[in-house]
């Protein structure tokens, strides 16, 4: 699925600059040109890898979530957050991913109500 959805970012002319994640989520670092619109990229990229899991390997029970969370990362960030994403097993050992995703709004002073998160 990883290289899968890089691939879906190639094709949008954006750049996939680290994928990864674990069973229930996944983390993408991309480029993206001035002209894409984020909710475009993330309905395309739901919409075409679910068709791939769906009717290519078979995997009916592959979906995503309505919602996403997106943040911006500058160039000096970059080669922290492939290393993150590269870690993924290994860092949900110590915190799950919605310890950590709260973590990722509190740090970026993101108001949320987390009866609309999961």
């Amino acid at each position: 699925m990883h290289a899968y959805l890089g691939g879906i970012v190639k094709n949008m002319n954006g750049i996939p600059e680290a994928i990864g994640g674990t069973a229930d989520h996944v983390h993408l670092l991309i480029g993206l040109r001035a002209t894409h619109c984020l909710a475009d990229v993330v309905r395309d990229l739901k919409a075409v890898s679910s068709r791939w899991a769906h009717e290519e390997i078979g995997e009916r029970s592959a979906v995503w979530q309505d919602g996403y969370g997106a943040f911006t990362v500058g160039a000096s960030e970059c080669r922290d957050v492939c290393d993150y994403i590269s870690c993924q097993e290994e860092h949900h050992r110590k915190r799950t991913f919605q310890e950590e995703y709260l973590e990722f709004l509190r740090c970026g002073g993101v108001e949320y109500d987390e009866r609309y998160l999961w």
